[in-house]
């Protein structure tokens, strides 16, 4: 087995994993910004829900993005030029959910609150589903050839596949998002956020449970299966404690069944990194996609020292502010006055 780059795919389906857990709360918030407020002040105890962390949980997918260009340089290029034009979209939709959360403050009247409302919620929403299209692709495979370049034109990665994975982390953010509001808010948002966990997780979780057998089904193994099994237990306990009204124990169970579902993929497509739905020859592999063992090395030690400053810095900053937030909490809009006149 090869060790150093059996390692880095494990640290790297680990980033995806932490990714997926931490912005899919992010993306689910801003998506329910767009149905489920119902006043200004609602909309604005969603967004402080999560402003101290959004801009961190992205880090994560930075650095995902780049452990695989350093470690599997050959996967880097297959997938991200493959799927150059979905990709270019999540930019764009990240792009804009950013400048809109910044932005939105910045102004006032209903119509400029609003615009920027609907920017957060379409690119919270292009984001996770093209993020989703493009991880279920990793797993299920692309057309490409014995070089890693792609087979047929900019729109053959539009699959079955890659809508049911798009669909999957859609509708997972949709969840979460409503456990985190319900874990993080006080008043009727959290009421709402409260029921809606109960009455559409069944539904919602719909997809990714359908990508999870899809991939089981074609490669899984014992590993596999065991994890899927975990991830089943995970759910039943996170629904049965949203309806218990227990929203910590409801956030970890989803959690859970999203951490152990998302490695059972992992596990089901090792030692394969990206499969070739054209000939299972020209699979890229943790043996011929990787760097060199003195380049993993290097990485093995320079994100040894790191890691455990950034993972111990972005937990300090969940407890600083792990307070819930009400709608009294939030001061009334104001109009910033100009400090020299014109």
């Amino acid at each position: 087995m090869d060790v150093l780059p059996t390692v880095w795919f494990i640290a790297i389906a680990a980033l995806w994993i932490g990714f997926l857990l931490l912005e899919g709360f992010d993306f689910g918030v801003g998506m329910h910004l767009l149905f489920r407020a119902r006043t200004e002040q609602e909309r604005r105890v969603m967004l402080n829900a999560i402003g101290p962390v959004w801009d961190g949980n992205e880090v994560w997918l930075l650095t995902a993005g780049a452990a695989m260009f350093a470690a599997f340089p050959l996967w880097y290029a297959s997938l991200f030029s493959t799927l150059y034009v979905p990709l270019v979209l999540v930019l764009l939709g990240l792009i804009f959910r950013a400048v809109s959360i910044e932005y939105r403050g910045k102004g006032s009247g209903r119509r400029w609150t609003r615009a920027w409302d609907l920017a957060i919620g379409l690119g919270s929403l292009v984001a996770a589903f093209g993020l989703g299209a493009g991880l279920a692709l990793t797993t299920t495979g692309l057309p490409i050839d014995a070089n890693g370049d792609r087979v047929g034109g900019p729109f053959v990665w539009l699959t079955v596949p890659a809508v049911l994975g798009g669909l999957a982390v859609v509708g997972f953010a949709l969840v979460q998002g409503a456990t985190f509001l319900a874990l993080k808010t006080e008043g009727e948002v959290r009421e709402r956020a409260g029921r809606d966990v109960v009455r559409f997780a069944p539904v919602a979780l719909v997809p990714i449970v359908g990508w999870v057998l899809l991939v089981q089904v074609q490669t899984g193994n014992l590993a596999s299966w065991l994890l899927v099994g975990v991830a089943v237990v995970a759910a039943v306990f996170g629904w049965l404690a949203a309806r218990r009204r227990r929203e910590g124990r409801a956030f970890l169970g989803f959690s859970g069944f999203l951490v152990a579902g998302a490695a059972s993929l992992f596990v089901a497509i090792y030692p394969v990194v990206l499969p070739s739905t054209v000939d299972a020859a020209f699979n890229l592999t943790v043996s011929n996609a990787s760097s060199s063992d003195y380049t993993l090395a290097v990485m093995s030690v320079v994100t040894g020292v790191a890691l455990p400053v950034v993972l111990t810095y972005q937990a300090w900053s969940y407890w600083v502010f792990r307070k819930r937030i009400a709608v009294h909490h939030i001061p009334e809009p104001h109009e910033v006055v100009p400090a020299v006149r014109g």
